[in-house]
């Protein structure tokens, strides 16, 4: 049993099984989250829309409440009926005729309202106006409305339904007097349609209409409707089911909407779409198997073929694995194997040549310990037998040509870097010798400002140049000549070290010449003498690397002079 888990136990396989299980977790919790998101989104939708519902059903019975109020204010005011009543309160009688003009009136009016049965019309003493008969107002409405109509002073009050006709409810306005300073001139009583009440849109769906004190207007729904006003969770249990409750209040009339939903509406659909995503989640996960599969195959065949010829390698055969075609990252890693078989064999092969070269050089440098020494006290004995014999001028020449072979010989450091003033010293120790040969007719001056003095720089990478300068420029003219070292500044970070001659210059096809043998790296100065421009060149980028600003520049024009110059960082070392 062990050894058949071990058979399956490899790379390919857990790929394979992690990609699967990734999948199905990943599967499952989109499925969940998904599923979660769609039911809450088409709750929520549901109920904005139900609430919409509910303050438009709102808004229209504002509006037609509003309409009412605005014609029957028209109606109180008008001035026919605001003449005929003014003549009631001052005893005065009206005729038959009059009431039906007025009756006509009034019947204009309310012909351009929606919602409205019928205005009947009241003296202050309660007897009716119009329609034409004598019925007292008291046989219509109770007298608290007609003393609630009075406190309210020519507003608007509403009584509810009808008592002599369910289908319609009743409302009530005192008319004012105005060329009476608005003494009480009768009743404005307002029959309004119960059908203009209805908002209900589905037969699902309960509606009702509170006024403000909590009492229903209109209602199709037949239960206890307290427990409903009570509620405030936004979901309430019926015998039916489980509703949500909308409950917009109209701050125009103090009037309530409330609008119940069963939930069952707000989540069909739900089950489709649960379908649906099992559904493609079964079906992505045969996908992603069979992806993860191929996948899984294609990762570890070249991992399997490099592990073999590492196996090989371990038994001391270093061989090079053939090229795959995969992904970047085998690509890489065979890559890196083959070129670590490639540097291992060529250290191997390394190692014997340097011990060879370890030995020679051994025997080589116990020899250069002594030659330095010998020739400092052969010099050191020449300057004292000159100085005995008032050879100033000589000695001083021996003096610069010590302290040029110790410059150049010895390391007064730990490492090949010299401060700018001491290559600076050791160039003056070089032209002192040159004077002996070109005498008063060779020239030189150095511009280094102070604050660079102590820039580190290689050893002998100007002291070359100036070589070249005096040989091809002193040594190939005739008269006075001048070799210029300058020291400036490029920005604060770089300075420029240039060498400049006054010789014979050089052609633009010379200069390319140059350039082009510097690049292969075989330039020497004349006579085979002195360090190579190539040299100093090669020596620049190895010390400098990446921070390297300039290579050597040769600017030259024929009869003019000669100007090489390089930019390194201050802070190069």
């Amino acid at each position: 049993m062990l050894k058949q888990i071990k058979k399956w136990n490899t790379l390919r396989n857990q790929i394979l099984f992690i990609f699967l299980f990734v999948m199905i977790i990943v599967l499952l919790i989109v499925g969940l989250l998904t599923l979660r998101q769609v039911s809450t989104l088409l709750k929520n939708n549901a109920e904005k829309q139900i609430h919409q519902v509910a303050i438009e059903a709102n808004g229209r019975i504002e509006s037609l409440y509003e309409q009412i109020n605005m014609s029957s204010k028209l109606v109180i005011t008008d001035e026919r009926v605001q003449e005929l009543l003014t003549k009631i309160y001052d005893g005065k009688e009206i005729s038959f005729h009059d009431r039906q003009q007025l009756m006509g009136q009034v019947n204009r009016i309310m012909g351009n309202t929606d919602g409205i049965f019928s205005f009947q019309i009241f003296s202050s003493e309660q007897r009716r106006v119009i329609p034409l008969d004598e019925d007292l107002l008291k046989n219509r409405i109770d007298k608290k409305w007609v003393e609630k109509a009075n406190n309210a002073k020519g507003g608007l009050v509403w009584v509810g339904d009808d008592p002599q006709d369910k289908n319609n409810f009743l409302a009530i306005r005192r008319v004012s007097l105005i060329e009476r300073k608005y003494r009480n001139g009768g009743y404005l009583l307002i029959s309004i349609d119960r059908d203009h009440f209805q908002f209900a849109k589905s037969n699902n769906q309960y509606s009702i209409l509170l006024d403000e004190n909590e009492n229903p207007i209109v209602q199709n729904y037949n239960g206890d409707i307290r427990e409903i006003i009570s509620n405030n969770e936004g979901t309430i249990h019926l015998d039916e089911g489980d509703y949500i409750v909308n409950k917009v209040t109209s701050n125009l009339t103090g009037w309530t909407v409330l609008i119940l939903t069963p939930v069952s509406e707000l989540t069909d659909g739900l089950a489709g779409i649960r379908t649906g995503i099992i559904l493609s989640g079964v079906a992505g996960a045969i996908i992603f198997m069979i992806f993860s599969l191929f996948l899984s195959t294609v990762i570890t065949r070249p991992i399997v073929r490099l592990t073999k010829t590492m196996q090989l390698a371990g038994q001391g055969t270093l061989t090079l694995n053939p090229e795959v075609s995969s992904v970047n990252e085998i690509n890489e890693l065979n890559s890196t194997y083959n070129q670590l078989v490639k540097e291992t064999n060529h250290l191997i092969r390394m190692v014997y040549q340097k011990e060879i070269l370890r030995s020679r050089s051994e025997l080589k440098a116990l020899q250069a310990q002594i030659n330095p020494h010998f020739l400092f006290n052969t010099l050191d004995s020449l300057h004292w037998t000159l100085e005995e014999k008032n050879e100033d001028e000589l000695s001083e020449v021996v003096i610069a040509m010590s302290d040029l072979f110790r410059y150049t010989i010895t390391k007064e450091t730990d490492d090949d870097w010299v401060y700018l003033k001491d290559e600076i010293k050791h160039i003056g120790d070089y032209m002192e010798i040159m004077k002996m040969r070109f005498g008063d007719r060779l020239d030189w001056r150095v511009s280094v400002p102070q604050e660079f003095e102590q820039v580190r720089i290689p050893k002998l990478i100007i002291q070359p140049l100036v070589e070249n300068a005096v040989l091809h420029g002193t040594g190939n003219k005739a008269g006075d000549s001048l070799v210029t070292v300058t020291v400036e500044p490029v920005n604060t970070d770089v300075i420029r070290i240039a060498v400049q001659d006054n010789g014979p210059g050089m052609k633009l096809e010379r200069i390319h010449q140059i350039q082009a043998s510097m690049k292969d790296g075989v330039v020497a100065s004349t006579r085979g003498k002195g360090i190579a421009l190539s040299n100093v060149n090669k020596r620049l980028k190895l010390y400098y690397n990446e921070t390297l600003h300039s290579e050597l520049l040769i600017e030259s024009e024929p009869n003019i002079g000669t100007r090489i110059s390089f930019e390194i960082p201050i802070r190069g070392n």
